[in-house]
């Protein structure tokens, strides 16, 4: 049984693996991290990283009153740091995601170059072993 092998099928393999999967790798990682910063809403906790949590907040009384003033104060000043502390903490879970997401788009991309040597590499390394037995 002869094979045939024909010149556009070799050079179609070659263009599809390295250029139109790597181009399809980064628009999927593009996505992935697109996603990461939406699901953590990381743009938006930016904005108003100082604003009260969840809009609690205390109204100043109309008359003067000094100990109503403090804890107007205080109470406001509790609610801006829960606020920060609650979205302090969901930026820096979005960012690591993020970070987690570039680093494994970044391994798989390179990966996917490396993997044709990779399987060369095996394939006599394997003969070498079968054949040393």
């Amino acid at each position: 049984m002869r094979f045939c092998y024909n010149k556009r099928m070799v050079e179609t393999f070659v263009l599809w693996y390295f250029l139109e999967m790597p181009r399809f790798f980064l628009e999927v990682g593009q996505n992935f991290l697109r996603f990461g910063l939406r699901y953590f809403s990381v743009p938006f906790h930016l904005k108003t990283f100082f604003y009260h949590w969840h809009r609690y907040f205390w109204s100043y009384p109309k008359r003067f009153d000094p100990a109503k003033y403090l804890e107007v104060f205080f109470s406001n000043l509790l609610s801006r740091g829960v606020g920060m502390l609650c979205r302090g903490i969901l930026i820096v879970i979005g960012l690591f995601f993020e970070f987690l997401i570039f680093c494994l788009i970044l391994f798989l991309f390179f990966a996917w170059f490396f993997l044709p040597l990779f399987i060369f590499i095996s394939f006599f390394y394997g003969l070498r072993l079968l054949f040393s037995i």
